[in-house]
């Protein structure tokens, strides 16, 4: 049977979309195991294709790596666990905890953690954009939430209080990449290592009144 003129493009675009994703696999394993100095030309060599297909459906480099930052830190982000954090209707402490075993299971993996720390060593902007919407989508939360369960409701989160932390969530990560990256400390208990953490969390900031020196 022949193929109308109205679905062939259809079928071609459905082809080029999953072409597309397909590389956009292949890129993340190729950026977290060699980092982003690598080339696209050797990119497109491990793919089979050549530098100008692979150009195609990629523009730049620098679109390349947006799609990566996209599927990686985007879309593995869980738009539940802000209503999470802000469930008042649970304890603070029970949500923090639930909310970090639930975010560490994202974090740490092999390809999230290579290419976050491949992309601060090199200057690529992953690091910044991912770190602005934890500092908005996490940290300030978080904050608010500790000063509204100590009746500090009518204090906005200060600086000091937010430095604090990321004092504590960068704590939680490196316990990640002990494990992910240096293979140094497995975690077998990580739900020791969320406890532990949020317990600095609350005892530091139950000294601060949330208002700036």
């Amino acid at each position: 049977m022949t193929q109308t003129a109205d679905s062939q493009p259809k079928r071609q675009r459905l082809a080029f979309e999953d072409r597309r994703r397909a590389f956009i696999e292949k890129a993340i394993e190729y950026f977290a195991e060699e980092g982003f100095e690598s080339s696209t030309r050797e990119l497109a060599r491990r793919l089979g294709v050549t530098q100008p297909l692979l150009y195609r459906y990629f523009p730049s480099k620098e679109d390349l790596i947006a799609e990566v930052y996209t599927t990686v830190y985007v879309n593995r982000w869980r738009e539940e666990w802000a209503t999470l954090l802000r469930d008042r209707s649970m304890p603070l402490r029970d949500r923090l905890e639930t909310f970090y075993r639930a975010y560490t299971d994202v974090v740490f993996q092999r390809d999230w953690m290579r290419i976050f720390l491949f992309s601060g060593l090199k200057g690529v902007d992953i690091n910044r954009r991912y770190l602005e919407l934890v500092r908005e989508r996490i940290l300030i939360p978080i904050v608010e939430e500790v000063n509204f369960d100590a009746g500090r409701d009518h204090i906005a989160a200060s600086e000091q209080q937010i430095e604090t932390a990321w004092v504590v969530h960068g704590g939680i990560f490196y316990s990640g990449v002990r494990s992910v990256i240096y293979d140094a400390a497995p975690i077998e208990n990580k739900d020791f290592v969320i406890r532990t953490s949020l317990e600095t969390l609350f005892a530091q900031l139950g000294k601060q009144d949330g208002e700036a020196d």
